[in-house]
């Protein structure tokens, strides 16, 4: 039986939530395209994310440990589909937009610069007089600008509610005028906006703790005043008395991600339940997310999260190497910014329209970090 875009579209307007983000009530895109036989925009946007550049550059990016440290260490695409795959559970527990979750999760680290936080912070050092540099709007650049595939249109002309799930911001969502519905401005982003978003925190925090532990820089002694680590602990203790060493420690860590996913879940459909919200513009209007922890949970969050702070990724272990990194990017940055012509001519059509500073941070935080350590030493001659 072959399915086709509009038989998918039923499908979502049978089976999902009425708070859910329907892709046939859409603003669309940017740049009006011919709709696909058989995939929905939002499944459209998806792939598009996953055949950029950008994202196939996430593989060779820092997530907490340097690029390369080791084999089983996350990196910055591991991240990422990691945060997918918890973003589709809970968009399918809470009855919402899988494809949407999915897609926002998968692009929502496409601007992060390399050496992880430790390079965003560098590059905004160094745009502080020219707007500053955060990954999250960086993101936006890479899908709206960067990429480079379309032979009428710059960027990757995504779904106006993917753009809205990177957005990120405080000041609110303007919703263009569609379907002949008017322009609006919201203070919320799509629930499903709001689910990659936790998703990410819950990702991070919990598999940023499996590789420190596994890397030895945080142990189990350590953890004992954590009360959600101790929590899975003995639920796994409890019910799998035999097992131990990297087998007990990477079932601790799977609990941990399962106790806040089913927490997070729960709380959400309760708020949701209790806001009255009946449609997709109802959550976008709510004057607070809908989508969080129960306040239990979220208190362990913070201690948790306080706790990897304190010592992870202060770790020397990670702090120096990451430091070193913003070192080169420093250096790079310089070097570019008194010779423009090497970041190539493409890049440098831009300078104009863009600034060139701004120009050389696209350029920059386009690298991955095997890249720009091989730039480095051709730019000064010796390896940092």
């Amino acid at each position: 039986m072959q399915k086709t875009r509009e038989d998918m579209e039923a499908d979502e307007a049978r089976s999902l939530a009425p708070y859910a983000q329907r892709v046939r009530g859409s603003a669309g895109r940017a740049h009006p395209e011919p709709e696909h036989p058989y995939r929905t925009d939002f499944q459209r946007d998806r792939s598009r994310i996953i055949h950029s550049r950008a994202f196939r550059r996430l593989e060779y990016k820092t997530q907490v440990f340097l690029n390369g440290t080791g084999d089983h260490l996350r990196t910055r695409l591991t991240h990422t589909i990691e945060v997918a795959s918890v973003s589709r559970t809970i968009a399918c527990a809470l009855g919402c937009n899988e494809d949407l979750a999915e897609a926002i999760a998968l692009a929502h680290d496409l601007g992060h610069s390399p050496f992880g936080h430790a390079g965003e912070e560098k590059l905004n050092q160094l745009m502080a007089a020219h707007g500053g540099f955060e990954h999250n709007v960086q993101s936006l650049r890479v899908v709206e600008l960067l990429e480079s595939v379309y032979p009428t249109f710059d960027g990757l002309n995504l779904s106006y509610e993917v753009l809205e799930g990177l957005r990120k911001h405080d000041r609110g969502y303007t919703r263009p005028a569609h379907a002949g519905a008017p322009e609006e401005h919201f203070p919320r982003a799509s629930l499903e906006a709001q689910i990659a978003n936790v998703a990410d925190e819950i990702t991070y925090y919990s598999h940023d703790l499996d590789d420190g532990l596994d890397y030895a820089l945080v142990d189990e002694a350590q953890l004992s005043e954590v009360a959600l680590w101790q929590r899975c602990s003995q639920f796994v203790d409890e019910h799998y008395p035999a097992i131990t060493g990297k087998r007990r420690r990477s079932y601790i860590v799977r609990a941990l991600l399962d106790h806040q996913v089913a927490d997070l879940v729960a709380a959400t459909a309760e708020r949701i339940a209790e806001s009255g919200v009946t449609d997709a513009d109802g959550v976008r209007r709510h004057p607070v997310p809908l989508v969080g922890y129960s306040d239990t949970l979220r208190d362990a969050n913070r201690q948790l999260r306080r706790f990897l702070y304190d010592n992870l990724y202060y770790h020397p272990e990670v702090a120096v190497p990451n430091a070193r990194g913003g070192q080169v990017i420093e250096d790079v940055f310089g070097r570019y910014a008194e010779r423009p012509e090497l970041i190539g001519d493409e890049s440098a059509s831009r300078i104009e329209a863009q600034g060139l500073e701004r120009t050389i941070t696209d350029y920059i935080s386009g690298m991955t970090d095997r890249y720009i350590l091989e730039e480095y030493a051709k730019l000064f001659g010796d390896r940092a």
